[in-house]
């Protein structure tokens, strides 16, 4: 089976200030996701950007029955949150964005507002499958596309650029730790017997410290002596499958001509030893082709598909 995660890449209906402007423009691009969906046929789906729940049961329509769905009831301001969609069955155990209780507030701004929350609920759900339970959470973390007062794009110079891209890797750092959080919930310390996959648009790429963050303890990493050793540290562990995808695949999106690799699947001990091959975009297609995104987000608005790819296993 395959569990994955994808952007899905602000999925609203038309007719609002930031889905598509036209029927036919929102129809090209629900068709292009659900022609990436139906090849990749996964057991377990989590998905990001996800505007309009409404414009998700319309995608599901398109792939037809026997799909399960779930969304998170923590949206951020724009209406965007996260969720699940797959071939099995799969029953909800959280939907929470809460810092964990020792982590103070973040300031978010220069008028010095802080959050204690995430800007974005995370999502986790147990699937039965032919090899037991599998725990899943969803996240979608602050973006580094960063955004100024009055809904600018761009600074006004380089300090205000510099605060406000502190204050994004704050906030990002945070929300890391409270998905870290969820995981240790999930593992409950029974990394080793137990399947949990952590998924979802980290926002960050493998060696960025807010990724590090979800690891858990150090010293056993894919590609080091450690990993084929067991350790004590193997009970509440997760593993970054990226050094499993084949090294001209290893992106998950372009930004500014830079392919990076923001996505992510982060498996339990147990489950990463069931895990036989991983990649982004579609099995056997070689590297994804998408496309190169700016810090507009705006100037991609109505246009078909992703710009991002999916990240996938394969379990045994």
């Amino acid at each position: 089976m395959i569990i994955a995660t994808w952007n899905l890449e602000n999925l609203y209906r038309p007719g609002g200030p930031f889905g598509p402007k036209d029927e036919a423009a929102y129809e090209a691009k629900l068709a292009a996701l659900a022609a990436v969906i139906t090849e990749l046929d996964p057991a377990l789906l989590a998905v990001q950007e996800v505007g309009d729940v409404e414009a998700l049961h319309d995608l599901i329509d398109l792939l037809g029955s026997g799909w399960s769905l779930a969304t998170s009831r923590l949206p951020d301001s724009r209406g965007i949150r996260v969720g699940f969609l797959g071939r099995l069955a799969f029953e909800v155990l959280a939907d929470t964005n809460a810092f964990p209780e020792k982590l103070r507030p973040v300031q978010v701004d220069d008028s010095g507002l802080e959050v204690s929350v995430a800007g974005r609920g995370f999502m986790a759900v147990e699937a039965d499958t032919e090899g037991g339970p599998v725990r899943a959470a969803v996240a979608h973390l602050k973006s580094k596309l960063l955004s100024y007062p009055n809904g600018r794009f761009h600074p006004l110079d380089e300090g205000e650029r510099a605060r406000y891209g502190a204050y994004a890797l704050y906030r990002r750092a945070a929300e890391a730790t409270a998905l870290r959080a969820l995981a240790d919930d999930l593992l409950a310390g029974e990394g080793r017997t137990r399947d949990v996959a952590v998924l979802g648009d980290l926002n960050d790429e493998v060696r960025a410290a807010t990724t590090q963050i979800l690891l858990g303890p150090p010293g056993s990493e894919i590609g080091t002596p450690g990993y084929e050793h067991d350790d004590k540290g193997d009970a509440t562990r997760l593993w970054d499958v990226a050094p499993l995808i084949p090294a001209d695949q290893r992106y998950s999106r372009i930004n500014s001509g830079r392919p990076e690799l923001i996505d992510h699947v982060l498996l339990s001990h147990h489950l990463l030893r069931r895990t036989t091959e991983a990649g982004t975009g579609l099995p056997g297609n070689g590297a994804p082709a998408l496309p190169s995104i700016g810090p507009d987000p705006e100037a991609r608005r109505g246009a078909p598909g992703s710009d991002h790819a999916p990240v996938w296993v394969r379990i045994d």
